[in-house]
């Protein structure tokens, strides 16, 4: 099954075809059955033939991921917050004071319904099943930032394609690092709902920016 060619044709269906197929106008109800027969067929693959159990990681080096995401995370949020506080400081911090029951609401359905469907899919599967495919570790992280920014196309706005690029280097560098689907989503569920919570919500299509 994991011969060059089959592989190859996989990585395109759904890394490739499948995400530019959604920058396209079709029905939703269309393209959220082909989303989903996709995720289902990875779920399969990574249980049936990679053997992956999705189960919490033991021994997983906490200190260090901390130690690392602390660093990370004050940069990005004082980069944002003066982002935001530059370009519309009326979004400042909008939702959480705004709306705090839509302000929860929103960062426990992006957590549990995006951020991990994610991360299973761009970083466990796609470095399980293709790792061994590219020449250098390098050209992998690149080339994962490529499709994970490529998966946020239908959105068609600049800076969500840079700021996913972005993201998508982080979080394969954090995944090579840890090997851990759950250190990974941590990350991101935290830059994500920092992104929300510091008044970046409308420009990356969050609901309740409306002031």
């Amino acid at each position: 099954m994991k011969h060059l060619s089959y592989l190859s044709a996989e990585f395109f269906l759904l890394f490739i075809v499948l995400p530019l197929s959604f920058a396209l106008s079709y029905p939703v109800w269309l393209k959220a059955i082909f989303a989903l027969l996709g995720f289902l067929y990875i779920i399969y693959v990574l249980i049936r033939v990679e053997r992956i159990s999705f189960r919490i990681e033991k021994n997983v080096a906490w200190r260090s991921f901390l130690k690392r995401l602390l660093i990370t995370f004050l940069a990005v949020a004082v980069i944002t917050t003066l982002f935001v506080w530059i370009s519309d400081a009326s979004a400042l911090f909008y939702v959480p004071l705004n709306k705090p029951g839509l302000y929860i609401i929103i960062l426990l359905v992006y957590t549990i319904l995006s951020v991990w469907p994610q991360e299973i899919i761009y970083r466990t599967f796609f470095i399980k099943r293709y790792e061994k495919l590219f020449r250098s570790k390098s050209l992998l992280i690149f080339i994962n930032a490529i499709v994970f920014s490529l998966a946020h196309i239908f959105f068609r706005n600049t800076l969500v394609t840079i700021l996913t690029f972005l993201g998508g280097l982080l979080f394969a560098l954090s995944y090579l690092k840890f090997r851990s689907t759950t250190l990974v989503s941590i990350e991101h569920a935290l830059y994500g709902n920092w992104l929300f919570t510091v008044g970046m919500g409308k420009m990356l299509a969050f609901p309740g920016m409306e002031n």
